[in-house]
């Protein structure tokens, strides 16, 4: 369920995936620190993620965990990952788009039950999470957050109960759940990996120095001298066992539906997704972007870092010369300020600065990746034209939000998107730019196809792969009373 919370601010009108996951499974008489490598590999991934974070580690059967808001940085240092000794681990980072984001919903959960410990780390979002929450509690289940992962725990010791494994328990929860779930679970002596059966979001398989690694991306394989070996098939359960790698059928009937926005913005373009590059691909779209609606203008502008590539892309078809216009502070993450309505333009002006001395006097394409609510769109626009810009056409590298997501992306409702009843001209006669034009859903869809991943373009159609929740699904969540510290 997404978050009913959506501030009007600069740093708010973006689209959010909901968070990054990385594990290790180390061999007896490893000399690598799980630890620590979960830490280089959820850095890695602090792109997915930026309210809170945390790591359970495996100690001889033994699982404990830390977790707390904020960046890897502000969370663990190097005393900390010292005091963390074990054999394995599983991290996550978090944006929060099911739940409120505090110390509650950070993850991994872990949990201590008749059969064992346990801990998990998920990624994406249960369409029918309300339904099962209410099950639960009508059974007497206790929740501590209001999240989907604790539900996802929850039904897996439930299972099992009744199950002779951990596996056989999750295969189990599997055929309970609906919706975007990439997950990590870890036993005493035990790595389970699983993804939906519509694979929605990534998760990919690697080794380093013969101890295999679970990571949300590509990226953070790279980051700890790892070796990519494969992804986690769609409806795929990977259990790793004293070292050993068994792959395991749920028994779900399997409809590949990738997330289109992971190629579109939220992977990190060196990551690599069912072997295609994300880098090429958002490439790819500016090229295509450029074939279908070229402008009659000076310079190609990306909104940094979003719409890089597929800048690059644009130039390279088009033949305008792709520059440098607006700096990007990076040292304002996303929970540096949110501003009131009369800080809104301060925080612009520390947000993205425009480059006048490349802009000025210049006619400018400028590329982004999508428009949500429009607010930041014409901020930028408005802040180009200050900075001596003659006329701003925009380009998107994605087709206009018109449907909100019920998949772990934080597309709000209907009524907030901008493109929604507004035509082309609409919507950038209210940015401010001279002209606006999206990347067809159609060239889209066909880049996805060739990039060998059958992708969830809901949000632009709204046609989606899953039965939509019903009122029974979207049910209050109560907000949990006890506050737990994380450190």
């Amino acid at each position: 369920m997404r978050s009913e919370q959506m501030n009007d601010t600069w740093t708010d009108d973006r689209i959010h995936e909901e968070c990054g996951v990385f594990g290790i499974a180390s061999l007896p008489g490893s000399d690598i620190s799980p630890a620590l490598d979960t830490f280089l590999g959820l850095f890695s991934l602090q792109h997915r993620g930026q309210e809170s974070c945390g790591i359970a580690v495996n100690d001889l059967g033994v699982i404990s965990c830390r977790k707390d808001l904020g960046l890897l940085m502000d969370v663990f240092d190097e005393e900390t990952l010292r005091a963390m000794p074990g054999n394995s681990a599983i991290g996550h980072v978090r944006y929060s788009t099911t739940g409120d984001s505090n110390v509650e919903n950070a993850q991994p959960i872990a949990v201590s039950h008749i059969k064992g410990n346990l801990a998990i780390a998920h990624n994406g979002n249960l369409v029918n999470a309300g339904r099962l929450r209410h099950e639960i509690e009508m059974q007497g289940g206790i929740f501590h957050s209001t999240g989907d992962s604790e539900i996802i725990a929850y039904l897996i010791v439930q299972e099992r109960l009744n199950s002779p494994s951990i596996q056989e328990a999750l295969k189990r929860t599997m055929h309970r759940i609906k919706g975007a779930y990439s997950l990590l679970a870890m036993s005493p002596r035990k790595m389970l990996a699983a993804r939906d059966p519509n694979g929605f979001r990534p998760l990919c398989i690697g080794k380093l120095r013969g101890n295999y690694i679970f990571a949300s991306e590509t990226c953070a394989i790279d980051a700890v001298g790892g070796e990519f070996i494969r992804d986690v098939e769609p409806g795929e359960i990977v259990l790793i066992e004293d070292g050993m790698l068994t792959s395991i059928d749920s028994g779900l009937e399997k409809k590949p539906s990738f997330c289109s926005f992971e190629f579109i913005y939220f992977s990190r373009p060196d990551s690599v997704i069912n072997g295609a590059s994300v880098e090429l691909a958002r490439r790819r779209m500016g090229r295509a972007l450029a074939r279908e609606h070229a402008a009659d203008a000076d310079i190609v502008v990306a909104v940094p870092d979003s719409g890089l590539s597929a800048a690059a892309g644009y130039a390279e078809q088009s033949g305008l010369p792709n520059v440098s216009g607006l700096i990007k502070n990076r040292y304002i993450g996303r929970t540096f300020i949110q501003p009131s309505q009369g800080q809104r333009e301060r925080d612009v002006r520390l947000k993205l600065n425009p480059l006048a001395a490349n802009v000025a006097g210049k006619r400018v394409v400028l590329i982004d990746d999508s428009i949500v609510r429009g607010t930041t769109s014409a901020r930028i626009v408005s802040a180009l034209r200050n900075a001596g810009a003659t006329e701003v056409h925009l380009r998107v590298s994605a087709p206009p939000f018109r449907y909100p997501c019920y998949f772990g992306t934080d597309v709000p409702d209907r009524d907030k998107l901008i493109a929604v009843g507004r035509s082309e001209k609409a919507v950038a006669e209210k940015l401010g730019a001279n002209s606006l034009a999206y990347l067809s859903h159609e060239t889209l869809s066909s880049i996805l196809v060739e990039a060998g991943c059958p992708a969830c373009t809901a949000c632009f159609s709204g046609e989606y792969p899953l039965e939509l929740p019903g009122d029974s699904d979207n049910h209050f969540y109560s907000k949990p009373i006890i506050n737990i510290s994380g450190k």
